[in-house]
């Protein structure tokens, strides 16, 4: 069995699956994660996601084992790697965004802990947002 390190290291190397054999890596190593989640480090985990990934229906699997973990631990792990990740990957930043806010509680939760975060991280997702509510705004015309 890898490390979790491992694990998040092939997902990384394989996240584009240009073949065969990298869609069954990156799907191996995201299962094994998925089935011991004890020490998965959830800042290198979002670090994963990629909008350049061709197979979006494999990142969808990243994102949902994110939301498996304690909504805390996810939320504080975003929160350390934001200003990488939308500089990433803006799409799947967004998407995470969308759905913490479409649940009540996660976002109570996000908004409480977004307030103890540094300036840089508030100043990054006050701009998620407010990308998000244009593009809500101009889809809702």
């Amino acid at each position: 069995m890898m490390s979790d390190n491992d694990l998040i290291s092939t997902l990384k190397a394989n996240k584009l699956m240009r073949s065969r054999d990298e869609v069954l890596a990156f799907d191996n190593a995201l299962t094994e994660l998925a089935n011991n989640t004890a020490d998965v480090n959830l800042e290198e985990l979002h670090l994963v996601l990629d909008d350049n990934c061709e197979h979006e229906e494999v990142m969808w699997g990243v994102v949902h084992l994110l939301e498996s973990f304690d909504a805390s631990k996810q939320i504080q792990a975003l929160l350390n790697v934001v200003q990488k990740l939308v500089v990433s990957t803006p799409g799947w930043t967004e998407i995470i965004h969308y759905r913490i806010f479409n649940d009540e509680q996660t976002r109570f939760l996000y908004q409480d802990m977004l307030r103890s975060a540094d300036l840089n991280t508030r100043q990054v997702v006050t701009k998620i947002l407010e990308d998000i509510a244009r593009k809500h705004q101009l889809i809702n015309v």
